[in-house]
Order: structure tokens, then sequence, then C-alpha cells
């Protein structure tokens, strides 16, 4: 007679699996909460995206909102204003990249890589911190018509690039896209 190399599970054996699986639900139980506080709130949540409603801005318009802490100028320009920074040469411009997180880090810096994008040409979504030392311009200021920084002196067009002063890189674009005609969601 050949011996079985299977042997039959004993009541032993299933005693152990249950035990260990009993055993492994209860320390899961007992770490979610360690686990669960690394999670950030839900004030942090909150704040990793907004949706802003802009059909109350006509052209030429603009406003502010604060988005993780900092404040974003939204500004629906005008046909003048586009043009004029369409017809900004790259050469001109003290920092030529985009610097749009929409974009690839090397896209230059032309007023259609700054703007909310083709058909849509006339929204622009900007952080509105200085790149200098961290000021909040003036809209609808300075030597271009953008924004003014009158701490230290920095000018931006109307596509948020920086021109004259002692300002290093254009201003940030945040990650953005309009989700319907009328509302755009940062973040």
């Amino acid at each position: 007679m050949a011996k079985n190399d299977e042997a039959e599970p004993t009541k032993r054996d299933f005693l152990y699996l249950v035990t260990t699986m009993a055993g492994v639900v209860g320390v899961g139980a007992a770490s979610w909460p360690f686990i669960d506080q690394m999670n950030p709130d839900a004030s942090t949540l909150a704040l990793a995206s907004i949706e802003v409603d802009v059909s109350s801005l006509a052209e030429g318009m603009s406003m502010t909102v604060k988005w993780r802490g900092r404040p974003v100028f939204i500004r629906n320009r005008t046909a003048k204003e586009v043009e004029a920074a369409k017809a900004t040469a790259i050469e001109e411009l003290k920092d030529p990249e985009a610097r749009n997180a929409n974009l690839a880090d090397d896209v230059p810096a032309t007023d259609l890589a700054r703007s909310a994008g083709k058909g849509k040409e006339n929204w622009i979504v900007m952080i509105g911190v200085c790149t200098h030392l961290g000021c909040v311009p003036l809209g609808q200021a300075g030597d271009f018509g953008g924004w003014f920084c009158p701490c230290h002196g920095s000018h931006y067009d109307t596509a948020g690039r920086v021109r004259k002063g002692p300002a290093p890189e254009n201003l940030p674009i945040p990650t953005f896209q309009f989700i319907s005609e009328t509302t755009v969601r940062i973040g």
C-alpha cells in the first residue's frame, strides 16, 4: 500500500488558519487609525482644487480668488490686449519660458502658451505672486498694461510675462481647465 502524501486537514489545522486570519484582521483594524491620520484633513483636500464662476467677468475685467493660500488672477482680456501680447517677440522677454503647469517645461512664453488655449485666448489664469520677493502685483497697471509690483518695480504684460524690473520669471500659471463655458477649475 502506497503512503498518501496529502494528509487530510485536521481540526487543529482549521483552528490555526482561523486564528491567523483573526489576528491579521485585528492588526489591520488596530493600525487603521494610525494609517488614516496620515491622510490630509478635509480642509486641506477642499483647497486642493476650486471651481470659479467667471460668468460675471466682462471683457477687460479681472478677479482675484484664493487658492492654496495664494491669490490667483483670472482675467478676461480684451481683443486689443490679446493682440498686444501676441505681437510681443519672445526675444523681447526677460523670461522666455511659459511657466504654465498645463504644458511642458520648455514651452516658449508665447501668448497662446500663457492663455487658456486655442479658442479661449482671451482668458488668463495666473498665480498673483511677484516672482521677485513674493509681493502681490496690482492689476491693469504698469508700463505694459498688465500687472505692476509697486514694492520693487516689476512690470508684467497682459499675458503675465515679466518685461521690466527685478522679477526673474513670468507669473506662474497653475493647473487649470474650463469645465464649462463659465466655470474654471483650478488645481
